[in-house]
């Protein structure tokens, strides 16, 4: 694997890997959270918009270029970084490039194309308004990161979008999309002259035109919301308890990781076993840790039925205080870090897996990160970092319990 840096400050990675495919991606350290109000949404929009043509290549250019080869491209947004990337057969890379950096650097944002992809964004908010699980996941983030963009949807507002004009989406990607914030990742099978060349031809002359609003990375956070409900017309409630913790440079990111996985990663952990195994109060129950660039969040995530929430809560905290207040054992420890690294090393098989390791990593920390360090990271955590880590997390003044229940 190769660190790049372009004269004009972008970045390319080249990871070789044996495969009959390469991937290339596009990422840029802009997203939701680097919108103002007013322009909340922006970033998504943006994302969609670029797949829309160019002054050269149609939107149906576009998909027959990279369909027609049995290729696939797609694109996300997070609250802090956008991507877009195209998986090919090897021979391909040229074409992937370029069509890439087209989009990138010289989406048309024609007026008819801006106006039918609004009402497209507008139906998919109109889609997760209508999914319990979207709706309890998105309040209890608006709760835990009260106060910040942190916790406003990534796909901003039908208020905010019905607002928006092309000349919106090309004046924030003229400020946010800067060559020092964007790295380009190549991951498979491919050349390494050529691939650089590919890479610096298209996009060694693009110059950034501004510079990004950075406020918002300041972690100016209210106090968290102890408690939201929303009502709708559900059978089963959902249920999300979330805790606002540290970000992803703290150096108890491991012991956190591994903490989750006990928790509620695969149907061998704790609240699996005792919420639905033991007790048959949900069918589905699991957490997560997502991090950031300042702070986190650790979120518990289970459907249950109306009369079965209490219990369904309840046994939760028990499980949550167990681990805080019990190390735990030297074998289930053992598997708990095992099922990690296996789980870790199966994805990286995948070129399109290890295009986003690379490619959010090095938006995270400005140097390629590579996949031994998070396997040493992993099994350097002990019983003694899980129980430290636990009760840090699991802060009572940090947790937020979010509800989507039935009713009119």
């Amino acid at each position: 694997m190769e660190l790049v840096k372009l004269t004009n400050g972008l970045s390319v990675v080249l990871v070789p890997c044996e495969a009959e495919s390469v991937a290339f991606g596009l990422f840029v350290n802009s997203g939701s959270r680097h919108e103002r109000p007013e322009e909340a949404g922006v970033s998504h929009f943006i994302e969609h918009m670029l797949f829309k043509g160019t002054p050269t290549r149609t939107a149906l250019d576009i998909s027959k270029s990279i369909e027609g080869r049995g290729g696939m491209f797609n694109a996300w947004t997070s609250e802090e970084a956008t991507a877009f990337y195209a998986h090919l057969p090897y021979e391909y890379l040229d074409e992937a490039v370029d069509i890439l950096s087209d989009m990138f650097l010289h989406a048309s944002m024609q007026r008819d194309e801006f106006d039918r992809e609004k009402q497209v964004v507008l139906e998919e908010i109109r889609m997760y308004s209508d999914e319990p699980d979207s709706v309890v996941m998105e309040n209890l983030q608006k709760g835990v990161f009260a106060g910040s963009t942190l916790g406003e949807p990534i796909a901003g507002s039908a208020e905010t979008l019905l607002k928006m004009r092309p000349s919106n989406l090309k004046s924030y990607m003229r400020s946010h999309y800067l060559p020092e914030r964007t790295v380009a990742v190549v991951v498979g099978r491919f050349d390494r002259d050529l691939a650089l060349k590919a890479v610096s031809s298209r996009l060694g002359r693009f110059r950034g035109k501004g510079a990004p609003n950075l406020a918002c990375s300041a972690s100016a956070f209210n106090k968290v919301v102890p408690s939201v409900t929303q009502v709708k017309d559900v059978q089963q409630t959902r249920i999300a308890i979330g805790y606002r913790t540290f970000g992803f440079s703290d150096p108890r990111k491991y012991a956190a990781i591994v903490f989750d996985a006990i928790l509620g990663r695969g149907m061998s952990s704790r609240l699996f076993q005792e919420v639905r195994e033991k007790r048959g109060l949900s069918y589905d129950i699991s957490s997560r840790m997502h991090f950031f660039s300042d702070a986190g969040m650790w979120t518990v995530s289970a459907g249950v039925d109306p009369s079965k929430e209490k219990a369904a809560i309840d046994t939760i905290d028990r499980e949550i205080n167990r681990i805080c207040n019990k190390k735990v054992g030297c074998e289930e420890l053992a598997r708990t870090k095992e099922f990690l690294v296996g789980n870790f090393r199966l994805a990286h098989e995948r070129v399109v897996a290890k295009l986003h390791f690379y490619g959010q990593t090095m938006l995270s920390f400005g140097r390629i990160v590579p996949p031994e360090e998070q396997v040493r990271g992993i099994l350097a955590v002990t019983a003694d970092d899980v129980k430290k880590v636990a009760c840090d997390i699991l802060n009572p003044s940090m947790r937020c319990v979010s509800r989507v229940v039935g009713g009119e």
